[in-house]
């Protein structure tokens, strides 16, 4: 009998044994799961093989496929061309976004935090707001000549009121308790709005950035289309004097891998320098 208590023992151990390690495959096998949903690989496989199926039914020259654009894009990287209009575009992307940052951050805040500010503004701004850059291109490039500082300007325009709509929104936001517990404690108006105010908004400020960035990229290739010698609107538009629908398809995927890749590193840095003003897996 004690021989059987002891096997009967033994076996209860080994299945304990054998359903914990079940238990912790299950576990890994799901998290990895969880990680590749996550990463996005699975929707970028899904994307590719959608787009390869849509071009078996035309001509390479009307829709050409992953492989066909990946010709294309070898082609114009040994002519050095991609390289150069990614560094000029980014370039022109980047120093307008920056400076509509540096307009519209101050602004917002001081629209939504003070009454006086945001009956004189707020009618400007949801004036100019619903009319898209590319309309303003003509006049800019009769003010500030066919050179760089139209598109910057074109650029910071497109950028700005992104950041602004969303700065005003993060002030709105704000607990009115925070500001009654700055006054109770001797806080002046301008001590409330830095200590307050400014960092309550964070949250909407860095959506506002973000959101600022899309704009800034899509204002780039309008611009580069109709008034630059360079660039990926330059080479998306040009493109079709040659019939190279490839070459269109490479600045279109270029221009998506840059937003999604800088909005990738943007987030990166808001959670790891901003968390603690609750920016947070944005």
């Amino acid at each position: 009998m004690e021989s059987v208590s002891q096997n009967i023992g033994a076996a209860r151990l080994t299945g304990a044994r054998e359903a914990a390690e079940k238990k912790q495959v299950g576990g890994i096998v799901r998290r990895f799961g969880k990680g590749i949903l996550r990463s996005g690989i699975i929707s970028w496989i899904l994307l590719v093989f959608i787009w390869e199926i849509a071009s078996r039914f035309s001509t390479p020259e009307f829709f050409p496929g992953p492989l066909a654009t990946l010709e294309g894009l070898k082609e114009i990287v040994v002519r050095g061309v991609l390289w150069e209009d990614i560094a000029i575009s980014l370039q022109r992307v980047g120093i307008g976004w920056v400076r509509g940052i540096v307009i519209a951050v101050p602004l917002g805040l001081l629209i939504g935090r003070f009454k006086t500010v945001k009956w004189l503004c707020e009618p400007i701004i949801n004036f100019f707001r619903f009319v898209p850059a590319i309309g303003f291109l003509t006049l800019f490039l009769m003010w500030f000549g066919v050179g760089e500082e139209s598109k910057l300007v074109l650029i910071t325009y497109a950028s700005v009121f992104p950041i602004i709509i969303n700065t005003i929104a993060g002030v709105s936001g704000i607990d009115p308790v925070k500001y009654q517990a700055a006054e109770s404690l001797g806080a002046s108006p301008v001590q409330s709005f830095f200590t307050v105010t400014v960092p309550g908004t964070v949250p909407g400020i860095f959506t506002g950035i973000r959101l600022g960035l899309s704009t800034a990229i899509i204002s780039i290739v309008g611009a580069e289309m109709l008034a630059a010698n360079s660039g990926l609107g330059y080479l998306i538009y040009t493109s079709r004097l040659y019939y190279r629908t490839d070459w269109i398809f490479v600045g279109i995927v270029t221009l998506g891998l840059l937003g999604f890749l800088a909005d990738k590193v943007l987030r990166k840095i808001g959670n790891a320098a901003f968390k603690h003003y609750g920016i947070t897996n944005q």
